[in-house]
């Protein structure tokens, strides 16, 4: 991140990959099965299954509207962010090949779930947007406090019920679990990916010896000063956070040290920053 915010050319880059990882998700997946997994884009598969009109258009005179409504309701900021990928966007739909990879339709929406929650989670690590239906619901908040996901969710589901006059029920289902499948990668990747163990630790005799274990093996740790709410002694207790694949070492250490010593693991999806020793 450091490094896209120093070189501006390099987010720039990062948004068009994640945009043709959207564009790919919905030309060779989601349209080739005829499913229309809300949004701009599905609303595209829509017109294009029901009237002709080509996706690309589509996508793109959404996507016009609502750099209007945003231009109009949201401040500069917000609009500049979406502008950028919302006129991409449609130049990468109408020049990526369009074909059926996958001739299962369940298959197809569960891969393409997964791409395009992959390409959208990329352009939100850059704060970047590819415009379309995630603009309704950023005025919403702004003016009625209403919140994104809920607005979100009921746009997406309005679109997927579409998907009955293209396919029957059998599409409005997939749709449905698309939307799922994308929410949960999403959600791994944003908070999944950089998972970490915030652990405490406090010993009644041997606290000492519990730091001296940690600095020898370069762990990093924070005391803080505690006391018992039973007994009311004052005592040292120290927070350490590692990554996942080490607590289990650092646990078989300390009770090695103390094999009484008290532990509190949480599991916190993201660690910023230097090291407070």
């Amino acid at each position: 991140m450091k490094l896209l915010k120093k070189f501006q050319f390099l987010r720039y880059v990062t948004i068009v990959i994640a945009l043709e990882i959207v564009a790919i998700s919905i030309n060779f997946f989601y349209a080739p099965a005829k499913v229309a997994a809300g949004g701009a884009t599905g609303f595209a598969i829509l017109m294009n299954e029901l009237v002709g009109v080509d996706r690309a258009i589509t996508v793109l005179v959404i996507n016009l509207l609502m750099i209007i409504l945003a231009a109009v309701f949201l401040d500069r900021g917000t609009t500049a962010r979406i502008t950028f990928g919302s006129l991409i966007l449609p130049i990468l739909l109408k020049i990526t090949p369009s074909f059926q990879v996958l001739s299962d339709r369940t298959f197809a929406v569960l891969v393409g779930g997964t791409i395009f929650a992959i390409g959208v989670a990329m352009l939100y690590r850059v704060d970047a947007s590819s415009g379309g239906t995630a603009v309704p619901p950023m005025i919403l908040k702004k003016y009625f406090r209403i919140a994104p996901a809920l607005s979100l969710f009921v746009i997406d589901t309005v679109v997927s019920i579409g998907n009955i006059m293209i396919d029957g029920l059998e599409a409005l289902i997939l749709a449905l679990f698309s939307l799922m499948i994308t929410a949960a990668v999403m959600n791994f990747i944003e908070t999944g990916l950089d998972r970490r163990k915030m652990v405490y630790i406090t010993s009644n005799e041997h606290i000492t010896d519990v730091k001296q274990y940690l600095t020898k093996n370069n762990t990093s740790f924070t005391a803080m000063d505690v006391r018992g709410g039973y007994t009311g002694d004052n005592r040292e207790m120290l927070m350490v956070i590692l990554d996942n694949q080490d607590y289990n070492r650092l646990i078989r250490g300390v009770h090695v040290v103390d094999p009484q010593a008290f532990v509190i693991a949480y599991d916190i999806s993201e660690a910023h920053g230097g090291t407070f020793i």
